[in-house]
C-alpha cells in the first residue's frame, strides 16, 4: 500500500482520536486491541477508576506520572501501600490527586490480587466477561456507541462483590474497550479491521 494511500486511510479513524496527538497515538496503537498481560489489564483498571468524572485525554497525560507513582503498575506492590504511600499520593502532582481514588487503587489490587490467586491470573477472570473473544461491533457513528453493556453491568456487580470500587458499569465498558474485550472502533475507521 502507498504512503498516500495509507495516509488517507489513517485519516479515517475514531472522530474522538482526532484533535490531539497524544489521542491519536492511543487510539492508533493501542486502544481495542486484546489485552491478555495481567500487569496492563490492572493499568487500565486504575486508569479507568480515575478517569471518573474527568477526560481520557486528563488522564492519558497523566499515565506516565501513574507508573512513576505506582510501581510501574504491580498490583503486589499498590497492595501493601499504606498511609505514607497515601500522603504522598496525595502530594504528587503529576497524578490524580483525589483520595478515593487513590484508596481505592490500593484496595482494587489488593482485591485483584486475590482474583489472581483465585484464577490463576486476573486475564483468565476478566476475560469471561465476554466469553474469552472480543466482541465485534458494528458501530457507524460514535453516537452509537453505549456507555455500558449487559457485559459491563455484569462485569460490574461482580468486581464489587469482590471488594473493588470505582468499577461501575461505565467504568467497566470503558476498560472493555481499551483491554479489547470489545472492538468499538466505527466501521470506518481504519483500526477496525486491525484490531
Amino acid at each position: 500500500m502507498s504512503k498516500q494511500v495509507l495516509g488517507r486511510a489513517r485519516e479515517n479513524r475514531c472522530e474522538w482520536a482526532a484533535a490531539d496527538p497524544l489521542m491519536r497515538t492511543y487510539h492508533d496503537t493501542e486502544w481495542g486491541v486484546p489485552e491478555h498481560d495481567d500487569q496492563r489489564l490492572f493499568e487500565f483498571l486504575v486508569l479507568d477508576g480515575a478517569q471518573a468524572g474527568l477526560s481520557w485525554l486528563t488522564v492519558l497525560r497523566k499515565r506516565e506520572n501513574y507508573r512513576k507513582a505506582l510501581d510501574g503498575f504491580d498490583p503486589a506492590k499498590v497492595a501493601v501501600y499504606g498511609a505514607r504511600d497515601v500522603r504522598r499520593l496525595l502530594a504528587d502532582a503529576g497524578i490524580i490527586r483525589n483520595r478515593a481514588k487513590i484508596e481505592s487503587c490500593i484496595r482494587n489490587a489488593g482485591a485483584f490480587l486475590s482474583v489472581q490467586k483465585e484464577f490463576g491470573t486476573f486475564d483468565r477472570y476478566i476475560w469471561r466477561f465476554v466469553g474469552d473473544r472480543p466482541r465485534l461491533n458494528r458501530w457507524r457513528s460514535l453516537s452509537q456507541i453505549p456507555p455500558r453493556s449487559t457485559e459491563s453491568d455484569g462485569m460490574s456487580a461482580d468486581l464489587r462483590q469482590r471488594g473493588f470500587s470505582f468499577v461501575g458499569s461505565t467504568i467497566c465498558y470503558a476498560f472493555m474497550q481499551a483491554a479489547g474485550m470489545v472492538n468499538d472502533h466505527v466501521v470506518r475507521c481504519f483500526r477496525y479491521r486491525e484490531v
